[in-house]
């Protein structure tokens, strides 16, 4: 399953490979794909994974993050 997330403040490489860190941290998720261009992360999981605790992941980071729709 893939869970497309809207992240804000992230300004250079190292806030990608801050929230890369923490997103990968999370049980279930296999990979992750990072666009600092578009302020995006897209994240593969298995089905079991609550969005919202790949939201608080990012955010606990000190990043703003929502699901997008």
């Amino acid at each position: 399953m893939t869970i497309e997330l809207k992240i804000d403040g992230m300004h250079c490489a190292g806030c990608v490979n801050a929230v890369r860190r923490v997103l990968t941290s999370v049980p279930a998720v296999s990979a992750v794909t990072i666009d600092l261009g578009a302020g995006s992360a897209s994240v593969e999981a298995s089905a079991g994974v609550d969005p919202a605790t790949l939201v608080s992941a990012v955010e606990n980071a000190g990043y703003d993050a929502r699901i997008k729709a």
